[in-house]
């Protein structure tokens, strides 16, 4: 009797799973991530949102992501670069943060948009799969504790650990620290940002050993002038880490 108990169970599990996903497709159809309109199914773009996305494709600098007009030959490098090459191994971004991409990003960062994280980390996914046999962690850019208490949630993080579910790399938190408060950077030159944040991280003693001669998938919502991820990277390489893969998924881009 139990066995036959045990049958059935096993039959109408699939039954019971198609009803729930139907119940649940009823009461809570799906919605576009970004404004709500109805869409085909759970965590999709609409149309009109996914059009207004500026993707940034190659030609690309081989070392920061920075898009070119037109291709000058592979691993190529932009003037700033060439120029004064950043601590990060790459860095690439999803898209460009522009007036379109904007509006997006700030409701994300400081309204409660967190639906928009699964999303992200599934764009994520596909940059970071050219990492796969090349780093071993995820690492998200820490914000200070009296930010994160005001914000309360840390939006980097948050991508990072929706990367996690989209990839095979695990997230590493509380690995690099922000150990003083910085002015927001928005407003600030570059030479302004590289002051605010230098010596603002820190990787703790008892976290240092399992990342020696590991590499890393630094994450981030936004890459401007790059002085923070710099900073960052900086501070894992000496805590032993020896490739940076910066991925963002948006940067600044001067046209």
């Amino acid at each position: 009797m139990i066995t036959h108990l045990r049958e059935n169970i096993v039959k109408a599990k699939p039954i019971l799973a198609h009803w729930a996903k139907t119940t649940a497709n009823t009461l809570f159809p799906a919605r576009c991530a970004s404004c709500r309109e109805l869409v085909e199914k759970h965590g999709a773009l609409c149309s009109s949102c996914w059009q207004n996305i500026h993707f940034i494709t190659d030609p690309i600098c081989y070392k920061c992501g920075l898009p070119f007009e037109y291709n000058i030959g592979e691993m190529a490098l932009c003037a700033a670069c060439m120029k004064q090459k950043p601590a990060y191994t790459e860095a690439r971004a999803i898209f460009k943060y522009d007036e379109n991409s904007k509006s997006q990003l700030l409701a994300f960062k400081f309204h409660d948009k967190t639906q928009l994280a699964p999303v992200f980390g599934q764009w994520l996914a596909r940059l970071a799969s050219s990492y796969e046999n090349k780093a071993h962690f995820i690492i998200p850019v820490p914000l200070h504790y009296m930010r994160l208490m005001t914000r309360r949630y840390n939006q980097a993080s948050l991508i990072a650990h929706a990367l996690s579910k989209n990839s095979t790399f695990p997230v590493l938190p509380d690995t690099l620290i922000r150990r003083r408060k910085t002015m927001v950077q928005s407003g600030l030159s570059k030479k302004e940002r590289e002051k605010n944040v230098h010596g603002a991280f820190m990787v703790p003693k008892n976290k240092r050993e399992g990342l020696k001669g590991k590499s890393v998938i630094l994450v981030d919502d936004v890459m401007t002038t790059g002085a923070t991820l710099d900073a960052c990277s900086r501070t894992l390489h000496d805590a032993g880490v020896i490739d940076v893969y910066v991925l963002t998924l948006a940067r600044t881009v001067i046209e």
